[in-house]
């Protein structure tokens, strides 16, 4: 048996019920670059990895599936939380400490799946 290794992720696939919606809260409030779109996906540049965004993958999803959470590595959690929450982003809760001198903030898209920001607090 040949000897196999997954050594990276390439794609996250969000469902989303409105592609419009959240192809501009990913874009515009998150700021996000499109990397390309298709008929029923947004696929989105999120450093290495592509975070897309579909219809398909919202039929999927059922009431018990796993709970699931996208973080986001920022420079500057403090300065990212005031400049998303200046552009309308509802956080769950303020920057807290999470470990060492990592800083951590939640908040949801238009779908509800949870987001975070994570990195070092330089304010």
């Amino acid at each position: 048996m040949q000897d196999i290794k997954l050594n990276r992720i390439n794609n996250i696939f969000l469902g989303v019920s409105d592609l419009g919606r959240s192809s501009a809260f990913y874009r515009e409030t998150l700021g996000l670059d499109l990397q390309f779109e298709t008929e029923g996906f947004v696929f989105l540049k999120a450093g290495g990895v592509a975070l897309a965004l579909s219809t398909a993958h919202a039929r999927l999803a059922t009431p018990l599936a796993g709970a699931t959470e996208v973080v986001f590595g920022v420079d500057d959690v403090t300065a990212t939380h005031e400049a998303l929450t200046a552009r309308g982003v509802e956080f769950l809760h303020p920057p807290r400490n999470v470990t060492g001198d990592q800083w951590a903030a939640n908040f949801r898209d238009p779908d509800r799946h949870v987001l975070s920001i994570f990195g070092p607090e330089k304010a």
